[in-house]
């Protein structure tokens, strides 16, 4: 058997499934068979549907799919600061805010380039850019406790924001104000979701 990973947990009542320790922390995990595929949609689907059920219950740092422990002993620890961030952030969960491009730019040819240097800085240089008034009105209207605005290709951006729990419907609302402000930009508002963007304390 072997157990994929879902999260990272402050407490094991935290846990409703399977549970390994990992120092101080918890992974939540889901047991299969050393053979079963990662890829099985039903095991993706399911895997998906526990997460949402954790979420329920409390925060959590969600881990990347398909990351697998053995069930022998205790599995190796995450970052030692994870701790401390879910102990400040147990209130809180991430929403993100998906922003197509107002001026999506072609993505460089790697190519084109005798070093690796000049190659990223011609890929940041053709990151997505949006209008400034939307950015800052939708900054306005989730109203995060943090928020932090990530290329996710040539065509788009994101804003991550963290959340209190309680703030949820509230920034659902404020997003289809949002809509309703500003009809000819498309952008999507999902969550709330576990923990990801604001586990690493390096993203910018």
């Amino acid at each position: 058997m072997k157990s994929v990973v879902v999260g990272v947990h402050l407490h094991r009542e935290d846990i409703h499934v399977d549970a390994v320790a990992a120092g101080d922390l918890w992974y939540s995990v889901v047991e299969v068979d050393d053979d079963h595929p990662l890829a099985d949609r039903d095991l993706v689907l399911r895997v998906a549907k526990i997460r949402a059920e954790l979420l329920d219950r409390a925060t959590f740092i969600a881990v990347r799919y398909g990351f697998v422990v053995g069930l022998s002993g205790a599995a190796a620890p995450p970052p030692p600061q994870w701790r401390t961030i879910l102990e400040a952030n147990r209130t809180n969960v991430e929403m993100t805010l998906k922003v197509a491009s107002s001026t999506p730019a072609p993505r460089p040819n790697r190519k084109d380039f005798q070093s690796g240097a000049s190659y990223l800085r011609a890929l940041h240089d053709s990151a997505a850019s949006i209008d400034d008034d939307f950015k800052h009105a939708a900054e306005k209207a989730v109203n995060p406790i943090e928020s932090r605005w990530l290329p996710r290709d040539n065509a788009s951006l994101e804003m991550a924001a963290l959340i209190p729990r309680a703030r949820i419907e509230e920034v659902r609302t404020a997003g289809e104000q949002l809509k309703r402000d500003f009809p000819r930009v498309p952008f999507l508002l999902s969550g709330p979701w576990p923990l990801e963007v604001f586990a690493n304390a390096d993203c910018e």
